[in-house]
């Protein structure tokens, strides 16, 4: 159910498409635009969620923009997430991934700063601000974060919240619907719920998945993302990036160079930046076969979306 809110001013993430428009309406970062009418969440007004990472829940990770945005006016909030609809936005600034990834992580560590430090129940909050930290919650709906280095949080709750900012950070969640950020080098997220969400900002992090339509995102270089899922979506904008998913219909998207992105399940795609390796399955009727292309050979383009063709066993450009 949705609830009403007292005209205020909040900051709040908003995904668009390609174009930057959303649902129709066309918007121009640094513009403001007013709705007339009723505020209803899901319904009128502008839409947006104060944590980054629940905009996942609404845009696809790897063929969306990202922006910070004011949200002012009457403001409807809807209850399971932190998304809201106002009569006013402002967007104020398109963020790249890094940022994006950044934002998530700032956003769960002061939303759960000073709370209770270990907990078992529903609901628990649990904050850790010294070196090698470790953080636990059993309970659904906990949140976790951790600014030290080496911090280790684990949560096997559903709908639990994760942040690391510290290096070497470990993070880990088996609950459906789990979010984890972590913006220090050499990071450490796993994730085996569906549809769970994952963000790393720093060098050489390593992320994995194991349950359906997950997202993963690393923004730093040689980051290494893995998937098991279907339908799970892998981004990563460093260089020397690895990414690989083993579930169907999967999508690989890395910006950076020489990275190498590899699919074992059946229809997935996958594009690459300059120097970039792609290696999809397919299975022409007899066994299970990989096309391989190398970006700037054999007409293969940097940023651009690939599948494997069974009748040829090549990749070709998708739709």
């Amino acid at each position: 159910m949705a609830a009403k809110k007292k005209p205020a001013e909040i900051t709040a993430y908003k995904a668009f498409d390609k174009n930057l428009s959303c649902r129709g309406f066309q918007y121009e970062v640094g513009k403001t635009y007013e709705h007339d009418g009723a505020v209803i969440i899901c319904s009128s007004g502008f839409h947006a969620c104060e944590n980054p990472l629940d905009v996942l829940n609404y845009y696809d990770l790897i063929d969306s923009r990202f922006a910070i945005v004011k949200a002012s006016g009457e403001i409807s909030h809807q209850d399971g997430d932190s998304k809201i609809a106002s009569a006013k936005i402002t967007v104020e600034a398109e963020l790249k991934l890094p940022e994006f990834i950044g934002a998530a992580v700032n956003w769960m560590i002061a939303n759960v700063k000073g709370k209770e430090s270990a907990a078992s129940g529903y609901g628990s909050k649990l904050a850790a601000s010294g070196y090698d930290s470790k953080l636990a919650a059993s309970g659904y709906g906990s949140k976790l974060a951790a600014s030290g280095y080496y911090s280790k949080l684990a949560a096997s709750g559903n709908d639990s919240n994760l942040a690391a900012s510290g290096c070497g950070s470990n993070l880990a969640a088996s609950g459906n619907d789990s979010k984890l950020a972590a913006s220090g080098n050499d990071s450490n997220l796993a994730a085996s719920g569906y549809g769970s969400k994952l963000a790393a900002s720093g060098d050489y992090s390593k992320l994995a998945a194991s349950g359906y339509g997950s997202n993963l995102a690393a923004s730093g270089y040689g980051s290494n993302l893995a998937a098991s899922g279907y339908y799970s979506k892998l981004a990563a904008s460093g260089n020397y990036s690895k990414l690989a998913a083993s579930g169907n219909d999967s999508n690989l998207a890395a910006s950076g160079d020489y990275s190498n992105l590899a699919a074992s399940g059946y229809d997935s795609k996958a594009k690459a930046g300059e120097n970039g390796a792609i290696a999809l399955a397919y299975h022409d009727g007899k066994r299970a076969r990989f096309a391989v292309g190398y970006v700037g050979e054999d007409g293969i383009k940097a940023d651009t979306w690939y599948r494997a063709d069974a009748s040829t066993g090549k990749l070709v450009e998708a739709a």
